[in-house]
């Protein structure tokens, strides 16, 4: 079958089992050819190829509502939808998304790029058809690792009580993006070991009919034999309490058992729970044997071998050189304890953890528990760091206000993948953070301009002790700066003059320094001299710098890769205007508001205007405006 030529999935009804199969390896071949060259989630899509296809033959989508949660696994789906040829683009700048998107197809019927979120919109779909008197499926899959999310389970519970026609996938390959951790990973290892007792308790209750003379009396009592059996079988019928009908274990590369069990919940009415499992990264080697969620996320890699395409001389991660630093620090001060809501290997957390088992806690995804886990160290002496993308940690935000940062708790927060992160696009960029963070009392905030200047950061993060203090640092790899090899304490709310200049000052810090410095060069061609200042802590700000440089009427530039609005730049204009500066020239250039999409991070800069080129330019006009109005 030609891949690139399928325009909807309602050729899967005509496709006997073999052709199932056949189709099901040419997906495979598809996606590891494909996904070889553009990078991506290959480990999570290998293993939803059976399910995807018997989804799509069992339901009318996108009249039937498939919802893929966190929705990184929904590349076969998106290649029975059409977009096979358009896969070369695959999380390339303007080219098919990673993640479902309602623009790219009818059939992406719920966005998404963070977990748990599948159950409370199918939740939603699901009252808006019985209010409008609609009938058709609402479908979401989940998995094992997302259902940990404390949203999963509210959502569950809500589900089960309104007693909602909902058919729940729950994918179990027994990993999120790592392994995953938790009572509720071992109830459903249980579940898996338990076998189907759906087919024993119909078996059971056959048998207990065809006793004689008392066959009928035994039926009547037949449903308590059953859930004896339930419990018998299985130590914890979690789903069953909740108020789901459960099938399974189902094997998910197994049409029949697939065709079987879709076909039984399609006509049980109230919620149904399908427990599916499959194996992450099935038909790949390398990713079938990955054990640590090496291949749950990808760059370009060698089919052959498997491994993957790094650039020559490539530098250590921003994440590794952060955990790292932690991890040296941790060796001398037994308070210091990480704390990771599922990313432990893309945190970079493996050393400390080898090192200290017993002081790194992965919470699961669960980034409101871990904030408040990490509160509670607090109160009692510890110093938790607390290591959390940009992205992830707005899912906490009410856990930083009400337990973090209002009870003025000693906490670090190691804010990963801070600005845009490319390839992942608009759910994934780290551009928030600022916004919502600075304006939140006791909390200091700090970015540095790079690797060494990061490690002194963590140790000043370490020491200090006035409450919440975060460090901001990006995707990516290190500069590769030589690194100093005494650590030391910088000043709280101190700013760095990096090159002198009367004309004009720029304030940045971080992954813009370097253009910043850029531009300066260029300015220097026009006889413009720019003061460069590194603004490496965005809360408090450095107040008497700021207003020197308010007092002597130099006019400002300042650059942030963050939102502007409520950013950096706001607060410059708000101590300008509460100092009395209100007529003095300040231009902010930042991402504006809206949501940026993926694409390389080069492109996505262009885009938003943040280059050297720009800033040379912008400069240029206010000085000309300034000399005009003299």
């Amino acid at each position: 079958m030609d891949l690139l030529s399928i325009e909807n999935p309602s050729f899967l009804q005509n496709l006997t089992k073999k052709e199932l199969e056949q189709l099901s390896e040419q997906i495979r071949s598809f996606l590891i050819k494909t996904l070889s060259k553009t990078g991506g989630h290959i480990g999570p899509n290998l293993g939803v190829v059976e399910l995807t296809i018997a989804l799509h033959r069992a339901f009318n989508s996108p009249k039937d509502k498939i919802i893929w949660d966190v929705g990184h696994q929904c590349y076969v789906h998106k290649i029975l939808t059409g977009r096979a040829k358009d896969f070369h683009s695959l999380r390339q700048y303007q080219g098919l998304s990673g993640f479902p998107k309602m623009n790219e197809s009818p059939h992406d019927v719920w966005e998404t790029g963070h977990s748990s979120t599948s159950l409370s919109a199918a939740m939603g779909m699901a009252i808006a058809r019985d209010l409008k008197g609609e009938d058709y499926f609402i479908v979401p899959v989940i998995g094992d690792g997302a259902l940990t999310g404390g949203m999963a389970l509210e959502a569950l519970n809500h589900i089960g009580h309104e007693k909602k026609n909902i058919i729940v996938i729950l994918n179990d390959n027994e990993m999120s993006i790592a392994p995953n951790v938790g009572a509720l990973h071992n109830i459903l290892g249980r579940l898996r070991s338990a076998g189907k007792y759906n087919r024993a308790k119909d078996e059971l209750e056959a048998l207990l009919k065809k006793i004689p003379a008392v066959g009928g009396k035994m039926a009547q009592t037949a449903e308590r034999f059953k859930d004896s059996l339930k419990y018998l079988f299985i130590n914890g019928v979690f789903f069953e309490e909740l108020g789901f009908t459960y099938f399974g274990p189902i094997d998910g590369h197994n049409y029949d058992d697939l065709f079987e069990n879709l076909k039984y919940a399609k006509k049980t009415n109230g919620p149904v729970l399908l427990h599916v499992v499959t194996k992450k990264g099935k038909g790949y080697k390398p990713a079938e044997n990955d054990k640590i969620g090496t291949w749950h996320g990808t760059g370009p890699y060698k089919i052959e071998t498997g491994d993957f395409i790094k650039p020559v001389d490539s530098k250590p991660a921003w994440s590794k050189l952060v955990s790292e630093t932690v991890r040296k620090l941790a060796r001398d001060d037994d308070r210091i304890v990480a704390i990771t809501p599922a990313m432990t290997v893309g945190s970079k957390l493996e050393g400390f953890q080898e090192e200290f088992p017993e002081r790194v806690i992965d919470v699961g995804i669960a980034e409101q528990h871990a904030a408040t886990v990490a509160a509670g160290l607090a109160t009692q002496g510890m110093k938790p760091y607390l290591t959390i993308y940009s992205t992830f940690l707005q899912r906490s935000y009410d856990q930083l206000i009400h337990d973090i940062c209002r009870q003025n708790l000693n906490v670090f927060i190691g804010i990963d993948r801070a600005g845009l992160v490319g390839a992942d696009g608009e759910t994934h960029q780290g551009v928030f953070d600022i916004a919502f963070l600075r304006h939140i009392p006791n909390i200091v905030l700090m970015m540095p301009k790079d690797e060494n200047e990061a490690q002194h950061m963590i140790y000043t993060a370490i020491q200090y002790d006035n409450g919440p203090i975060a460090m901001r640092f990006p995707r990516g790899s290190v500069y590769g700066v030589e690194l100093d090899n005494k650590l030391k304490k910088l000043p709280i709310g101190t700013w760095e003059v990096l090159r002198e200049g009367t004309d004009y000052a720029i304030l940045t810090f971080g992954t813009t320094i370097p253009m910043a410095l850029e531009a300066a060069k260029k300015l220097e061609k026009y006889g413009i001299q720019t003061k460069i200042i590194n603004a490496r802590f965005i809360k408090p700000l450095d107040e008497k710098m700021l207003r020197s440089l308010l007092h002597n009427q130099i006019p400002i530039l300042t650059i942030e890769e963050a939102i502007l609005q409520g950013g950096f730049g706001s607060s410059v204009l708000e101590f300008a205007c509460d100092n009395g500066y209100t007529d003095h020239e300040i231009k902010r250039m930042g991402i504006p508001d809206r949501f940026i999409e993926h694409g390389d991070v080069k492109n996505l800069l262009h885009e938003v205007g943040l280059t050297s080129d720009n800033i040379v330019q912008t400069i240029k006009n206010e000085i000309q405006k300034l000399i005009k109005r003299a």
